[in-house]
């Protein structure tokens, strides 16, 4: 028997449903972190006394330390053994989740922050590996349902959770309760997770220098762009320019390095893999429409409905409902049903679902928005699961750190670009249809005259007709400001629903895989 058929054949001495519990708990509270924060970030930049542009590093150090070390798990894995890297990057992450917690100042929260990424970055990506490689095929679909539930609920929960935490107690709370999750995943994953053969420390491991260092400044330059692009007006801004073209050259060497180099951070040959490339490319748009609608569906409430930040966070609670729901569906139907088949409902179910909430009025009530939001929780959970298991279907045991790795960080990157595009969608929408409206108010449009003379008609009685009609006017621009911006959102929904539906044909890409029933 070959090397490679023992490492294909290899299991878990222990049973792996009991392994998944560490795994799970370090995936919720890492995925958690990265959207419990926004809602705290005005109290944390009042604690600070930062600016709004200096607190949002918060958040982006977070997502770049995290995007920095997503690819570069397999190396680090090969350094320090990957049952090894995983507990150290579990404790790096409750470790800094402290240091968060107990920041005084900007510039001690951002180097927590950075920490907090690093650690972080490991967990996701080698949690899925390993799950990959513990289950056999015809149970990876109940397992991945489980690992689901904690990567697409985790986000949903965090501005809830974020939201009574802040309210309730303080900030730095949302950063102490991931002490002891922390502490409890690291002590069981030392007791229950094994390392494969081929996941073992190995020796005379070269560091890819070149590798990390175009990571390092591509990922720093294209998250700066993408926090600050729409604020500076995007290529208005000479410095976005500069910066783009910097963040341009150093992907391209990136790549350019990881394919000439024998010792590479990560393996791109995996993109061979028919099976992989589609099923990467779904993967991301899943991933930007999950992000960019948790980004904009709060904004619309709250903005537009007057809903408080945390009845606007419970009101993405049915989503969260409809994912369960649809993660419980997918592992009874796992064997039994073509996963393709699973992710072509999904994927209609969220394009549908972002299609209804294009059709917002400012009278909605609130199963208005809770049916549509489950439905679009249902379209999450059938999708993304089952996308999971056929990208990683056709490669091999010893592929599945380095391949779940590339992965995470296109993910991270689609989401990243997903929340950036719509906060600029929001602004050009707005402004167009602004001036489409603008248009037409004026004194040859009878129903502006008509509006103005109503309006200040009922004004004139508590003060003079001329600040009546001034008002009047002032109050159609206000309406008009808002009916601009409803239309945005409703053009943001309805672009969603499209990608989601445009998406479908990749499908057919991917590769049939057999069911055992």
């Amino acid at each position: 028997m070959t090397e490679s058929q023992t490492n294909e054949q290899w299991k878990p001495s222990i049973n792996p449903w009991i392994m998944i519990i560490p795994v799970m708990l370090s995936v919720f509270i890492y995925v958690l972190d990265g959207t419990i924060a926004n809602v705290a970030l005005p109290h944390m930049a009042g604690s600070f006394s930062a600016t709004r542009d200096e607190s949002m590093w918060i958040l982006t150090s977070y997502l770049i330390a995290a995007g920095i070390v997503i690819p570069a798990v397999d190396f680090f894995s090969k350094v320090f053994g990957r049952k090894n890297f995983f507990i150290m990057s579990i404790l790096m992450f409750t470790i800094a989740s402290m240091l968060c917690g107990l920041a005084k100042n900007i510039e001690f929260m951002i180097l927590a922050r950075i920490m907090q990424g690093f650690g972080g970055g490991g967990i996701l990506p080698i949690s899925q590996a390993i799950i990959l490689e513990s289950f056999t095929k015809e149970q990876r679909g109940k397992a991945m349902s489980v690992f689901g539930m904690g990567v697409i609920l985790a986000p949903i929960i965090g501005p809830v959770l974020g939201g009574w935490i802040t309210d309730n107690w303080s900030w730095p709370w949302i950063f102490f309760i991931n002490v002891p999750f922390g502490c409890i995943a690291a002590l069981m994953s030392q007791k229950l997770v094994e390392d494969p053969p081929y996941a073992k420390k190995q020796k005379n491991v070269k560091i890819d220098k070149k590798g990390f260092f175009y990571l390092t400044i591509w990922l720093v330059t294209l998250q700066t762009v993408l926090d600050k692009g729409n604020n500076a007006d995007w290529f208005n801004a000479p410095w976005i320019c500069w910066t783009s073209a910097v963040s341009l050259v150093a992907c391209v060497l990136f790549f350019h390095s990881q394919l000439t180099n024998k010792d590479s951070l990560i393996d791109l040959s995996v993109f061979k893999d028919r099976n992989f490339s589609a099923g990467t490319i779904v993967q991301v748009v899943i991933q930007a429409v999950l992000y960019a609608s948790l980004a904009i569906l709060p904004q619309f409430l709250q903005s537009m409905l007057g809903y408080t930040a945390f009845l606007s966070g419970f009101s993405m609670m049915p989503r969260g409902f409809g994912s369960m729901t649809a993660m419980l569906l997918t592992a009874s139907l796992s064997n039994k049903v073509d996963d393709r088949i699973l992710v072509i409902i999904g994927l209609s179910l969220l394009g549908g679902a972002s299609l209804t909430f294009g059709s917002l009025n400012l009278q909605i009530s609130s199963m208005n928005i809770a049916i549509p939001n489950f439905i679009m929780g249902i379209g999450m959970g059938l999708s993304m699961v089952p996308i999971m298991n056929l990208s990683v279907e056709t490669l091999k045991n010893s592929q599945m750190t380095n391949a779940t790795g590339i992965q995470n960080l296109l993910k991270n990157i689609g989401s990243a670009i997903g929340t950036s595009l719509v906060a600029t969608m929001l602004t050009r929408f707005a402004q167009i249809h602004q001036y489409m409206l603008v248009g037409k108010m004026h004194e040859l449009n009878p129903a502006f005259i008509e509006r103005v003379q109503s309006t200040a008609g009922a004004l004139v009685q508590y003060t003079e007709m001329t600040v009546a009609q001034y008002m009047a006017q002032y109050s159609m621009y206000g309406q008009l400001v808002k009916q601009s911006t409803l239309w945005a959102f409703i053009d943001s929904f309805r672009i969603f629903g499209l990608l989601c539906f445009v998406t479908i044909p990749l499908l057919f890409l991917i590769k049939k895989t057999k069911k055992s029933i």
